[in-house]
């Protein structure tokens, strides 16, 4: 190995004067078993990637080698001469005779995860220290811009990025690493007959039209008052956590394999109100019987049943009023850190707090809704979140709602990767009713009540990647639950979930 390492004797060296940690040898043995052995990819896969890699030169052969042996493609020094022979760094090493000085210093395999531990201790060790560095030089600069508050939100989320991906900054990757992780979303897909590429809902024609709730992808649920755009969150809520199966995921590590966590930001009502609302649903039990006590014996059995059912679940609430972005950011990174964390849903968007006061409230709604898909993309998770409608939808003789009709609508319309809105026009007839003397009028309001009772309709009107779109759902408003629609034509089954 003398003759590899005198390639690169010399070592660039850390800013506080010390040399940043790092292994050359650990890398060029592990490269040259990858090289020599493919199979031993799969013993190291799930601990390192590129960017753990000192030397990028070295990056960029793992990188190659990894994209080959993931379509089951030979990755050894000749295949790999033809993607790397105009790399300049190899150029710099001796070109593609590097290659195969790699994999005939080889030594042996099986200290291979040996290896790649070391190559991820390191690269953790230098992202450490210059994270530490970035926080001691912006605590010693004394701005007005910079409060000590924002900076200790900032320190914290390059640590979580650390803890969680092990590197606090991910910069720009290759279109080969973005391709793969495409095709990979795909394949999982596929896996499930074509179903489902997100996150089931539990609700049939909603998965249909969204392909579920996708990672990174920030979901506005609107509506007007009354609507149900809080009970439909909690059935949704509700349907993910209790599909909540724990197992192997494809790349090796542990996650949610059905179902997920799912953290639950209620500004408006509080903890128990909610849990209320979903035990409600659970047991079918009208929620008004609920807060007066007023139950049967058998009710009561099935309220507590599903409360014991329920305990298991892991649905994580928090209902501290006016949370400003920057705390609710910060206890969302520590529920994944703590618990894990696979949705997240904010009640109501309009009630979270900015982090510094703006001008106009537009600014401020601009300043949550980046936010919130910060949030998103960061966590790597959908964020649903409720918002609130202009009373302009009460004007019109159609009270169907569009996307004119968010308030503050320009950044939250901009921002959001899918926009939808709960109607139920059930509400708007039942306030109608005509006078009992005008019988003609009274016997066509009642058809129509009856045409549109326990009917609920969700209405996509923007989605980034996909179809918009009206989806028809059940409502039963005793229960506070939304289901599917067992349409005219379909045999058997139930509108439930």
């Amino acid at each position: 190995m003398t003759e590899i390492r005198a390639i690169r004797a010399e070592q660039p060296a850390a800013q506080d004067g010390g040399a940043s940690p790092h292994n050359i040898e650990a890398e060029q043995q592990l490269l040259g078993a990858i090289l020599t052995n493919n199979d031993v990819y799969d013993r190291i896969a799930s601990i390192i990637g590129p960017q753990h890699f000192y030397e990028p030169v070295h990056a960029r052969i793992f990188e190659v080698a990894q994209a080959r042996i993931s379509k089951n493609a030979l990755a050894s020094p000749v295949t790999l001469k033809a993607f790397l022979e105009d790399d300049e760094g190899l150029k710099e090493l001796g070109g593609p005779a590097y290659l195969a000085r790699l994999a005939g210093a080889a030594i042996s395999s099986f200290a291979a995860r040996d290896y790649a531990q070391m190559i991820y201790d390191f690269a953790i060790r230098r992202e450490l220290m210059a994270l530490g560095r970035d926080i001691t030089d912006k605590a010693g600069r004394v701005e007005v811009s910079s409060e000590p508050k924002e900076q200790i939100v900032e320190a914290e989320q390059a640590l979580y990025k650390l803890g969680e991906q092990g590197q606090s900054e991910s910069g720009f990757q290759s279109f080969l690493r973005a391709v793969t992780d495409a095709v990979n979303v795909a394949n999982a897909a596929y896996q499930r007959d074509g179903g489902l590429s997100g996150l089931s809902t539990g609700l049939t024609d909603m998965d249909k039209k969204l392909g579920g709730l996708h990672r990174s992808d920030l979901l506005i649920l609107a509506g007007r008052p009354s609507m149900g755009k809080t009970s439909l969150a909690t059935n949704i809520a509700f349907n993910i956590a209790k599909s909540y199966r724990r197992g192997k995921l494809q790349d090796g590590s542990e996650g949610a394999v059905n179902g997920g966590v799912v953290g639950f930001f209620s500004l408006e009502m509080s903890a128990e109100q909610l849990a209320a609302r979903i035990l409600s649903e659970a047991s079918e039990v009208p929620s008004e019987q609920i807060r007066r006590g007023d139950l049967t014996e058998g009710e009561f059995r099935r309220f507590v049943d599903a409360a014991k059912a329920l305990e298991a679940c892991p649905l994580f609430i928090d209902d501290t009023p006016a949370l400003a972005i920057s705390q609710l950011a910060a206890r969302a990174r520590r529920l994944k850190r703590t618990h894990g964390l696979d949705v997240l849903i904010v009640d109501y968007l309009q009630l979270v707090r900015p982090a510094t006061a703006k001008d106009s409230r537009v600014n401020e709604v601009s300043e949550i809704t980046q936010g919130l898909k910060a949030i998103a993309k960061e966590l790597d998770i959908p964020v649903v979140a409720l918002s609130q409608l202009s009373r302009q939808v009460e004007n019109r003789e159609d009270k169907r709602p569009q996307l004119s009709d968010l308030r503050e609508s320009g950044s939250i319309e901009q921002d959001a990767d899918v926009v939808m809105f709960v109607f139920r026009e059930e509400y708007y007839k039942e306030r109608e009713k005509p006078g009992d003397h005008e019988l003609d009028k009274m016997a066509a309001w009642q058809a129509e009540m009856e045409a549109l009772h326990g009917k609920a309709e969700v209405i996509i009107g923007k989605q980034r990647h996909g179809p918009i779109g009206s989806i028809d759902l059940s409502f039963e408003g005793r229960f506070t639950r939304f289901g599917n629609l067992v349409k005219a034509w379909q045999q058997g089954g139930d509108g439930g979930f």
